[in-house]
């Protein structure tokens, strides 16, 4: 440190008397130039001058005089500027000013921990915060929440933190307001729109942020970094869940009860959400539609919404046997057994939601091909119907969650989320003429696809 603390006043030095210097990007080394020519330089905490210092000085500024250049590793610029530079680092925070350098340094921060939130996000569900919120009428206090939640009594002072952690993340609002007459104040705290999705009841997303923060998935993340490093590709290298587990996620669902209920809570709760905001936002999607069919629609949720909205149309679902295992038929909707990479049924549409991020663009095809088909064998033309992620959304919370999306996917699948280019790529080699995207699920996208 005291080196490097050198290093800083010897560049400082060379910058009081000219009216342009020049400071390494590593922080090692500072030049300074004067009018009259004179020129010195600081390396490794030493001073040094001579004719070769001078030399170099005028080198590096040149015709350049009173501009900001780079020169190699070098920053040219002008004196004025070096001297707002932040003493507090080596490295010349040439564009940057001190209020930018500390509020980067908090994001940084933020970032470095954003696992906490996750995980604050996960306890808060477990402990059931939401619900007890919910029925305080939307809003309570810390005492009215340390008297609904089932802590120990030793850890009763922590939950202020959490909570207000957990406020200045946006996934609950704290109010503070008057206790009494005597000046006090308490805090609030509030249901607010991303809450109220883990309130138990229609549309609950809770098990989808189980599922996100399950140590199994967590575990897999943290393979990411040397799934990168990998040569090969395997049965259990393909992607970091795999390179973590020993086998795909479907796999470890299958010799794994506990996990296998809460990975098909999650997507019955992913389900139950898109599918009421589909037939709600696209009605005219299924119009004139007498039959659909859900592949890989797990155990019918979707099927089931479509069906319910829209009684004149005869809904089926196609899964894998283990899939559909146990689920009774409700005369509803009609379960087929059978693999979508072999045989998809006649239907006039064919539905794909959040199936195609899964697999490699080979693949998507080749499911696509399959349902083309399926579309072409009833009486007038019919189409398929995706539900999935289009990349590219101009707001920026929406974009960040189809980006964080494809990552998922990388982790979890070695899938990816697509972009339109990609999509219609795909669509165009698997027989397809056209499509139309409808942009109105959030974060995810309709898109109907024609023969």
């Amino acid at each position: 440190m005291a080196k490097l603390e050198d290093e800083r006043r010897a560049a400082a030095e060379w910058r009081n008397g000219g009216d342009l210097g020049v400071i390494r990007g590593d922080g090692r080394c500072g030049y300074g130039g004067g009018r009259g020519g004179e020129a010195g330089f600081a390396r490794n905490g030493v001073r040094q001058a001579g004719d070769a210092a001078t030399d170099l000085a005028r080198r590096l500024v040149g015709e350049g005089r009173g501009n900001f250049r780079v020169v190699g590793c070098s920053f040219l610029i002008p004196i004025a500027k070096l001297r707002e530079m932040d003493q507090t680092t080596a490295m010349p925070m040439v564009a940057t000013s001190k209020a930018e350098l500390l509020q980067a340094d908090a994001e940084l921060f933020c970032h470095t921990f954003a696992y906490l939130k996750s995980m604050a996000l996960n306890s808060a569900v477990k402990l059931g915060i939401p619900h007890a919120l919910h029925r305080c009428g939307g809003a309570g206090s810390l005492p009215e929440l340390l008297s609904a939640v089932p802590l120990h009594p030793s850890k009763r002072p922590y939950l202020g933190r959490l909570m207000k952690m957990l406020a200045a993340a946006g996934i609950f609002t704290a109010e503070d307001v008057p206790a009494g007459g005597d000046g006090a104040r308490t805090t609030v705290f509030h249901l607010n729109a991303v809450s109220r999705l883990l309130v138990d009841g229609s549309s609950c997303m809770s098990p989808c942020v189980l599922l996100g923060t399950t140590d199994l998935f967590v575990s897999a993340s943290l393979r990411l970094h040397q799934w990168l490093l990998s040569e090969e590709e395997g049965a259990t290298t393909g992607s970091p869940f795999m390179m973590a587990h020993d086998g795909s996620l479907y796999g470890v669902g299958s010799r794994d009860p506990e996990f296998n209920a809460l990975f098909n809570g999650a997507m019955g709760a992913t389900s139950e959400f898109v599918a009421a905001l589909a037939v709600r936002e696209c009605s005219e999607v299924f119009a004139g539609i007498t039959s659909l069919v859900d592949v890989a629609g797990g155990n019918g949720t979707t099927a089931r919404t479509i069906a319910e909205a829209f009684p004149g149309v005869k809904c089926s679902v196609l899964d894998l046997p283990h899939v559909i295992e146990g689920i009774s038929p409700d005369g509803t909707v009609e379960i087929v057994s059978g693999d979508m990479m072999e045989f998809v049924p006649p239907a006039d549409a064919v539905l794909l939601k959040y199936v195609l991020h899964n697999w490699s663009d080979q693949d998507c095809v080749k499911i696509l091909t399959r349902c083309r088909q399926a579309i072409s064998q009833v009486a007038k033309a019919g189409k398929v119907i995706i539900i999935d992620t289009v990349v590219g959304s101009p707001t920026p919370q929406i974009l960040e969650g189809q980006l964080t999306m494809d990552l998922s996917m990388m982790m979890l699948f070695n899938g990816k989320a697509r972009d339109e280019q990609n999509w219609h790529k795909m669509f165009m080699e698997a027989g397809f003429s056209h499509y139309k995207i409808h942009n109105v699920l959030g974060m995810r996208s309709l898109i109907e696809v024609h023969p």
